[in-house]
C-alpha cells in the first residue's frame, strides 16, 4: 500500500498532502455557516494563507470547494466573497428544497437497506444529542447528514447531489431560523418528526414517507418565511 505524501510545515510538523485544503475548507465552512463570516465578506487568498500558515494553493482549492457548495462566490475580477443570501430567490429555492424532501424520502421507502437505515439512525441520534445540548452547529450538520443519508438510500445519485447542494446552501438560513425562532432551543417535535420519517422508511410506506417529508419541509419553510417577513417589516419601520 502506498504511503500518503507528507510535507514538513514551517513549525516542523508533518502534514499529509491534501490535509491543508481540508483544514481551510472546514474552518471557513464552519465560520460561513455560523455567520461568523457575514454574507458578502471578502476572502483574500493572501490573508487566508497567512492565517493558516500555508501556501495559497490549498487556500485556493478550498475556496473552489466552497464555491461548489454555494457558500462563496468567485467574482470575475478573481476576488472571492462569502455568498450573499439571495432573499429574492428564496421562493424557487424553497420549491426545489420541498420537492427534494418529498422525492428522496419516498424513494428511500423502496431503496432502504439495513445499512442505510443504520446510517439514518446514527445521524438521527447525533441530531437528537445536539438538540438536547443546544448545539446549533451540530443540529445543522447532523440534520444535513440525516437527510443526505435518506437521499442516498433512495439510490438516485442525481437527486442526492441536488438535495445535498440545496441543504448546504440552506445552512445559514437554518442558523438564522434556530436563533430567531427558538433562541437556539429547538423543540423536541423536530426530533420526533425525524423518528417518524425513519419508521415510515423502515416500514416501506412510500405514501406516508412523502406525506411526513412534505409536512416537515413545509413547517420549516413557513417559519423561515415568517421570520424574514417580520425582519423586513422591522427594518421598514425604522
Amino acid at each position: 500500500m502506498a504511503k500518503a505524501a507528507t510535507k514538513v510545515t514551517e513549525t516542523g510538523a508533518l502534514r499529509v498532502r491534501g490535509s491543508g485544503v481540508q483544514t481551510v475548507y472546514d474552518a471557513l465552512r464552519r465560520e460561513i455557516v455560523e455567520l461568523s463570516l457575514e454574507p458578502g465578506a471578502g476572502l483574500d487568498e493572501v490573508t487566508l494563507a497567512q492565517r493558516f500558515k500555508m501556501s495559497r494553493t490549498p487556500v485556493r482549492e478550498a475556496l473552489v470547494r466552497l464555491a461548489n457548495d454555494g457558500l462563496v462566490t468567485q467574482l470575475p475580477n478573481r476576488n472571492t466573497i462569502v455568498a450573499p443570501i439571495d432573499f429574492g430567490n428564496l421562493p424557487v429555492y424553497f420549491e426545489a428544497l420541498t420537492l427534494m424532501y418529498r422525492v428522496t424520502t419516498r424513494l428511500a421507502a423502496s431503496g432502504r437497506t439495513s445499512a442505510s437505515l443504520a446510517a439514518m439512525r446514527r445521524y438521527q441520534a447525533a441530531y437528537s444529542r445536539a438538540v438536547a445540548e443546544d448545539d446549533v452547529p451540530g443540529m445543522i450538520g447532523h440534520n444535513r447528514d440525516f437527510h443526505v443519508a435518506i437521499a442516498e438510500a433512495g439510490g438516485n445519485p442525481y437527486f442526492t447531489t441536488l438535495f445535498t447542494r440545496l441543504l448546504d446552501e440552506g445552512r445559514r438560513l437554518l442558523r438564522l431560523y434556530y436563533y430567531k425562532s427558538f433562541d437556539n432551543h429547538l423543540p423536541d417535535k423536530y426530533v420526533d418528526e425525524h423518528d417518524a420519517i425513519v419508521s415510515a422508511i423502515e416500514a416501506g410506506d412510500a405514501e406516508l414517507c412523502e406525506k411526513l417529508a412534505h409536512e416537515h419541509a413545509n413547517q420549516i419553510v413557513a417559519q423561515i418565511q415568517a421570520y424574514i417577513s417580520q425582519d423586513r417589516t422591522k427594518r421598514l419601520a425604522l
